[in-house]
């Protein structure tokens, strides 16, 4: 039976970008653990995506010290990059990766590509949003994945629970048919090809995992979440055109967008853009005489309601009179949440630093309170079920 299940192989990738301290310890707990506890074969290659530190002589050192090990050199940077290199060359049935800090406990490794290997599912996931994973990591950055991931569930309409975790493995033929329509060589990578293989049909299975945050990362949430909204964009635009026909399995038909959707959403765009020019014009302005927790809460209010408004009128085809108080009260709760984020956004930023730096931090919450502002007036303020029932 185990060599039946050494036939079959797994690739893991590694992608790395300046961590010539960090890799060693991962290379050897990894192959240990793969070597000792995991019945299949197994092969790890290290993605060195344009390190300018000593990672990439590490890494081929590596390679000659443990059997089973490979690396390769990317000259530009790049996670989704790395990773789409690695995994379009492979030959293995399943292609998987982790990152390097090994945040996510290796026992998950195991039940993460069981069931790709046996067909059951096509991609899998950890997960660190499941009742029974086990999670340390910082407030700030809890709340920042779980904003993301709510907006893509309610926005996207995302059915997978966490989108960034790096712990994700794909049977290799799925990979190699999804892999040409991913445009994004970075962070939103992962999230691209799972909401691309959800509007195919595909399964993602979904692991629980065991996770502490690594304190030394060196991630760029702002500029991350900036390129995820980006992407965000870009799918949903590619969304309405219709779906790119891809060579993968046509066992389950197409997923299409929420009905009224494809109307709602340019609406709302077009709204939101007005929008938050507006807020940005009277926070500028009234950040001249007011603190800014207070600017950030007058300029919110004022186009809350301006935006409630219109949303009703353009974006969800409610006209008259009837029900106008109560939306704007409704609509308020959406403030709330707005207020909440922009709040939050500018109390991460260091006292003293730049203007600039404050506005992109409410730019950026904004953003998401705008996605947020979205899901809940269609599925709660404007929900036709409600007007029906009334």
């Amino acid at each position: 039976m185990t060599t039946e299940l050494r036939t079959r192989l797994v690739e893991v990738v590694v992608p790395v970008h300046n961590e010539q301290r960090a890799l060693p310890v991962c290379v050897a707990r990894l192959h240990e653990h793969l070597t000792t506890s995991f019945p299949y074969g197994f092969h790890i290659t290290i993605a060195d995506n344009a390190s300018s530190d000593g990672t990439w002589p590490v890494a081929l050192e590596l390679a000659a010290r443990y059997p089973g090990v490979s690396a390769v050199r990317l000259e530009e940077k790049g996670r989704g990059r790395a990773l789409r290199s690695v995994w379009a060359a492979s030959e293995a049935d399943v292609v998987s990766y982790m990152d390097v800090d090994l945040s996510t406990g290796l026992d998950a490794f195991l039940p993460l590509v069981a069931p790709l290997l046996s067909g059951h599912s096509d991609l899998a996931i950890g997960t660190r949003l499941a009742r029974s994973a086990t999670v340390v990591r910082g407030p700030r950055r809890e709340f920042v994945s779980r904003v993301y991931n709510l907006l893509l569930r309610g926005v996207m309409g995302a059915r997978f629970s966490d989108a960034q975790c790096g712990f994700k493995a794909v049977r290799t033929e799925i990979a190699h048919a999804l892999l040409p329509a991913v445009e994004d060589e970075e962070w939103f990578f992962d999230t691209e090809l799972l909401l691309l293989a959800e509007r195919h049909g595909l399964r993602i299975h979904e692991v629980p995992v065991d996770w502490v945050d690594d304190p030394d990362s060196r991630v760029d949430i702002v500029k991350t979440a900036v390129d995820d909204l980006k992407g965000m964009a870009r799918v949903a635009r590619k969304a309405l055109a219709g779906a790119a026909n891809l060579p993968v399995p046509p066992r389950i038909q197409q997923a299409e967008l929420p009905q009224g959707m494809a109307r709602q959403l340019p609406s709302f765009a077009v709204i939101g853009v007005v929008s938050t020019v507006g807020y940005l014009l009277l926070y500028s302005l009234s950040r001249q005489v007011l603190p800014a927790f207070a600017a950030n809460a007058l300029a919110l209010f004022t186009t809350a309601v301006a935006n409630t408004a219109a949303n009703r009128r353009f974006t969800f085809g409610v006209k008259g009179s009837a029900g106008v108080l109560r939306h704007q009260v409704e609509g308020l709760i959406a403030f709330l949440v707005g207020l909440t984020l922009t709040t939050g956004g500018l109390a991460m930023v260091p006292e003293g630093a730049a203007h600039r730096v404050e506005l992109m931090a409410v730019i950026v919450a904004n953003a998401l309170a705008t996605l947020v502002r979205f899901l809940l007036l269609r599925v709660w303020v404007f929900n036709p079920k409600r007007r029906n029932a009334r």
